[in-house]
């Protein structure tokens, strides 16, 4: 790519890895999708993913002292991000906010990383990204003309996407700057682990605090999958970040959303209509346009 740093390259072997962690992310992100409480869900996998990441990081070392502040930086944001993405859930369903978080954010990701990585992406890639994009937009969004009802739901999701490029941009330069990613990942999930669960906690009332503790019981199994997951899944993201283009690598992993779909109809009996099937093919069409870019 014009402007990529020397030995920047989307290979094979690092698209498998990104696709792989995109099925991981779609898996944990169906099992949320599954639930009764989504935002205890998502609270008690992330401190679960924690838990698993603790003593695995006690194992690897901590990354370059370099990384800590960017990987600081991730954790804070991502507190913005659960806040953004609870207001989306709270005023719009997955269906309608989810797509637009995840298509929106790698296009910003490709327009910040000239600027700010020096990594500006050729014309295929561009095409790549547009059409990976789009294939979201379609495959995801289940009823699209409901956004112009519910601006606020729509509001977050669009915060939330600019959300996600920034961390996606700060994790971009810290994990380059860690010396090892699987450590880089690891400390990121430990400093993850508590506080969206305290937030989530602590917005309940006592009956409600003792529900969390009901479902944390009977869900901590199935949570505990997702949590691992989730953190194979944002540290094959990570790696790939020190192989390829940020911009690529991120608007790759939202193919999530087409295996969401697939694991959508298989687990829970949703429909995948004609609108999904040619999202699905524009989103395989941008997949190659980024590949031969």
């Amino acid at each position: 790519m014009q402007g990529v740093q020397s030995g920047l390259a989307l290979t094979a072997p690092v698209m498998v890895a990104v696709l792989g962690g995109a099925l991981l992310h779609a898996s944990w992100n169906a099992l949320v999708k599954s639930s009764t409480d989504k935002a205890v869900d998502n609270a008690l996998l992330h401190a679960l993913a924690g838990g698993v990441a603790l003593p695995l990081l006690l194992f690897t070392g901590l990354p370059d002292p370099a990384s800590w502040p960017w990987v600081g930086a991730s954790a804070l944001i991502h507190v913005g991000y659960h806040l953004a993405l609870a207001g989306a859930y709270r005023y719009g369903d997955l269906g309608l906010t989810y797509p637009i978080m995840r298509g929106l954010a790698p296009l910003l990701v490709a327009l910040a990383s000239g600027a700010l990585l020096q990594e500006s992406p050729t014309p295929a890639a561009w095409l790549g990204i547009a059409g990976i994009g789009l294939g979201v937009a379609l495959v995801g969004l289940a009823r699209p003309g409901e956004a112009l009802g519910h601006r606020t739901a729509v509001g977050f999701a669009v915060a939330n996407a600019a959300i996600i490029a920034t961390y996606t941009l700060v994790d971009s330069r810290g994990v380059r700057l860690s010396g090892n990613p699987v450590a880089y990942a690891l400390l990121f999930y430990v400093l993850d682990a508590l506080p969206y669960p305290l937030l989530v906690w602590l917005r309940r009332d006592a009956a409600g605090r003792a529900a969390i503790v009901a479902y944390s019981r009977r869900r901590w199994p199935l949570a505990l999958l997702g949590g691992m997951a989730s953190l194979g899944s944002y540290g094959l993201a990570l790696w790939a970040m020190t192989r390829a283009p940020v911009a690529s690598v991120a608007a790759l992993r939202e193919t999530s959303v087409l295996f969401a779909a697939v694991l959508g109809v298989w687990l829970l009996g949703e429909r995948f209509g004609p609108r999904r099937v040619l999202g699905s093919a524009v989103l395989v069409a941008g997949v190659a346009a980024l590949r031969l870019g």
